[in-house]
């Protein structure tokens, strides 16, 4: 059991508590290079969800380490999460979109 363990969503304010608590957790965003480039949440690593299959192991070492993933709108981060999971990744979360983040983003 990990930290994450309330299921495989969360709400965003949940995330950002979490973000704000700090400490030991991977920020995954799983939009496109060009989307993580406009906007993104601060700290947040960029693994397209179409890549996780082939680069997850090498970039995300640790299979028992929380991970909040994002994307545009939720979709992909379900779908990143229903993934991570299969590949053996023990706690892994999506807080759904960046469209739905009310808090500070960094653009470019």
């Amino acid at each position: 059991m990990g930290l994450f363990t309330s299921g495989k969503t969360i709400s965003a304010q949940e995330a950002h508590k979490r973000i704000e608590q700090g400490g030991g957790f991977v920020l995954l965003d799983v939009r496109t290079p060009q989307e993580y480039r406009q906007v993104r949440i601060k700290e947040a690593k960029l693994l397209p969800v179409d890549e996780i299959e082939e680069r997850a192991e090498k970039e995300l070492p640790d299979k028992d380490a929380p991970i909040l993933v994002y994307c545009h709108s939720g979709a992909r981060a379900g779908s990143a999460v229903r993934t991570l999971s299969r590949m053996g990744y023990t706690d892994v979360v999506s807080f759904g979109g960046i469209m739905g983040w009310p808090y500070e983003t960094v653009k470019g």
